[in-house]
């Protein structure tokens, strides 16, 4: 294995101590092979074992997708009777010697199915969480990765600017949200996007992760859009919040603390700096002005091949930054039955500091 994803992985299993991995498709596998393959009722299951030919488990139907691999890759498949499927990984684990070693397993996407089918075939073995290695595994984007991003992130912002002339007194939350959906497309984003946008208005934007419903906007409520896109396998991630008319003096307000603490969030990440750290220089914005019980969640998340993944930007992390991490900062404001205000950027950590992916404006805009 020639392939320096696979090299820095294995590495990485040897130092835990780690006799195998099992992968199932999701984007660890898509990032370490190239090939797409999702979760069905029929289990493919990704073998690594360091210094051998990794080996895959998977339906007849999928097997010419193999050809495809990045690295060198050994099928075992099966067909479509279930009775066939423990005889593929029997055979699989017997071709790599698995017995009574400990295999590692992605815990947030190895799925029962898949996990029995591999204790049927290695009962001595012992399975292990290795969130560890997974999480590391695609922290730091190369430049390829953050050409993609970037992309991502101006599909995201085109497609906003085209649903603006959209929003109108009246309109509900859910025909905003298809419209931006159907923008989105339009400007380029990849089907399969990182999530279905939130559109909330009025007392719903105090819900941070409110789903978009037929209640009309109005005058004089916020509107909190949290969208984003998908270019080459990569997200972006997005918030801007706009006024529905006049709004009440306190709404101008948290929207400026918001955008200072966004400000400070932005400016705090660079390398050598612990996570925690860039949560802290916001959340002290938002206590300073006497919102902090308003500001219910962390200041922000990992971002790459999935719209949610490692470094999370909570104020008790330690993870040290370093340059090519790549992450969300979006604090917020939620006053309870009335309205809310938040604003998300996406940046990356660079040799020198950090350089913020998106540049729509970021001030409260009033759209009628």
């Amino acid at each position: 294995m020639t392939n320096a994803r696979f090299d820095r992985l294995v590495q990485a299993m040897k130092k835990e101590g780690l006799d195998a991995l099992a992968i199932n498709p999701g984007p660890s596998l898509f990032y370490l092979t190239g090939l797409p393959f999702h979760l069905m009722e029929r289990p493919t299951v990704l073998l690594v074992v360091p210094d051998k030919v990794p080996v895959l488990i998977l339906p007849e139907l999928e097997k010419l997708k193999l050809a495809a691999s990045r690295v060198p890759i050994t099928g075992f498949t099966y067909n479509d009777n279930p009775a066939s499927w423990p005889a593929a990984f029997e055979k699989a684990a017997a071709s790599l010697d698995l017995t009574g070693k400990t295999i590692g397993v992605e815990p947030t996407r190895l799925r029962v199915l898949e996990l029995r089918y591999l204790e049927g075939a290695i009962p001595s073995a012992h399975f292990v969480s290795s969130e560890n290695i997974f999480s590391a595994l695609r922290m730091q984007k190369d430049s390829t990765e953050l050409n993609a991003m970037r992309k991502a992130v101006q599909i995201a912002q085109q497609a906003l600017l085209s649903t603006l002339p959209f929003i109108h007194p009246g309109v509900t939350e859910r025909a905003i949200a298809s419209e931006l959906v159907s923008q989105l497309l339009k400007a380029g984003t990849e089907p399969d996007m990182p999530f279905f946008p939130i559109v909330s208005g009025g007392p719903n934007s105090a819900n941070p992760h409110a789903v978009p419903s037929d209640r009309p906007i109005a005058v004089g409520e916020l509107l909190v859009i949290d969208w984003g896109a998908a270019c080459d396998g990569y997200a972006s991630d997005l918030t801007r919040t706009f006024a529905i008319g006049d709004v009440e003096p306190e709404y101008h307000r948290i929207a400026e603390v918001v955008l200072q603490a966004n400000t400070a969030g932005r400016a705090a990440g660079k390398p050598g700096l612990v996570a925690g750290q860039v949560d802290a220089a916001a959340r002290q914005v938002i206590d300073a002005a006497g919102y902090g019980a308003y500001f219910n969640h962390r200041v922000g998340h990992g971002l790459g091949m999935e719209g949610h993944e490692h470094p999370y930007m909570f104020a008790e992390n330690i993870l040290v930054l370093q340059p090519g991490m790549t992450y969300t900062v979006e604090p917020g404001i939620y006053l309870p039955s009335r309205g809310g205000v938040r604003i998300e950027d996406n940046v990356v950590i660079t040799s020198e500091g950090c350089e913020t992916l998106s540049d729509l404006p970021r001030e409260l805009k009033r759209l009628t």
